[in-house]
C-alpha cells in the first residue's frame, strides 16, 4: 500500500494500491476493494430494480448519500444511456460533505475503462472550487447536481421526492451521522410512494432506522462475499 497523502477539503485523503482512495477521517476505503464498480451493479442498480424500471418514460429521480468519486454516478450514466426511452429523463442528485478535487475524481475512475467516456465527461464539467450546489448537464437526456454540505441539511431542503436511493456513506460503524433516524426518516419522506431505496449496509441500527422511517426492508446477498445487503420500498397506503 502507498502511504501517499492529499488534503481535500479538510478531509485526508490517501491512495491505496496506486488509485484506491481512502478516507483517513472516517478511516473507510471510497468503495468496495474488490471491484466498485461491479458492486455499483449488484448493490445499487439491482437492489432498485435497475434498469428494468426505466422501460416507463417519464423523469427518472435518484437521490445518492455521499457522492465520492463520482462512481455510482458514472456507471449509473452508462447503464442509463443503454437503457432509456425516448422522452424520458435522468436526474441524479447526491448529497457530499467533503467533495474531491477534479484530479482526483480522474485518478480514482481512471481504474475502469468501462466508465472512460463517463469519468472524462464529468472530469471536465467539475469546477475547481466546488462548492453550494454543482449543477452538471451530462448529456440531453441526464443531469448531475451534487448539494455540498451535510447530507441532512442538503436532503431536508429538497422540493422533490426521488424514485430511488443510493446510501452510500461511509460504513455506519465510522459515520454513524450518515445513518442517523433523522437522515433516514428525511429520506423517506423525500421518496415517492412506491420509491426504492438500496444500500450496501447490513447494520442491525441502519435496518430499524430504516423500518422506524416507514420502509419496507429486505436482506438480500451482499457483493463479493458480503452476507447482507439492504434494500426495501417506501410503502404506499401501508402495503408495498
Amino acid at each position: 500500500m502507498s502511504d501517499e497523502i492529499s488534503k481535500d477539503g479538510g478531509e485526508g485523503l490517501q491512495w491505496h494500491e496506486g488509485d484506491m482512495p481512502f478516507s483517513t477521517q472516517f478511516g473507510d476505503h471510497f468503495y468496495c476493494r474488490s471491484d466498485g464498480r461491479l458492486e455499483c451493479g449488484h448493490v445499487f442498480l439491482a437492489g432498485n430494480g435497475l434498469p428494468e424500471r426505466w422501460q416507463a418514460s417519464g423523469n427518472f429521480r435518484i437521490g445518492e448519500l455521499g457522492f465520492g468519486t463520482g462512481l455510482n454516478f458514472c456507471e449509473t450514466w452508462r447503464q442509463w444511456k443503454r437503457n432509456w426511452r425516448p422522452g424520458s429523463s435522468l436526474h441524479f442528485t447526491s448529497f457530499e460533505l467533503y467533495p474531491m478535487q477534479a484530479q482526483e475524481i480522474d485518478r480514482a475512475l481512471s481504474h475502469w475503462s468501462e466508465i472512460e467516456d463517463e469519468r472524462r465527461a464529468l472530469v471536465e464539467a467539475w469546477p475547481a472550487e466546488p462548492q453550494g450546489r454543482v449543477e452538471i448537464i451530462a448529456d440531453e437526456q441526464t443531469r448531475l447536481t451534487v448539494s455540498i454540505g451535510p447530507a441532512l441539511e442538503g436532503v431536508s431542503a429538497e422540493s422533490a421526492c426521488f424514485d430511488a436511493w443510493f446510501l452510500d456513506g461511509f460504513a455506519p460503524s465510522r459515520n454513524p451521522e450518515m445513518w442517523s433516524p433523522e437522515l433516514m426518516q428525511a429520506i423517506h419522506d423525500h421518496t415517492r410512494p412506491g420509491g426504492s431505496f438500496a444500500t450496501y449496509a447490513a447494520a442491525g441500527f441502519v435496518r430499524r432506522n430504516l423500518q422506524a422511517a416507514g420502509f419496507a426492508v429486505e436482506r438480500r446477498p451482499g457483493f463479493a462475499g458480503k452476507r447482507e445487503m439492504l434494500c426495501g420500498l417506501r410503502t404506499m397506503n401501508g402495503t408495498t
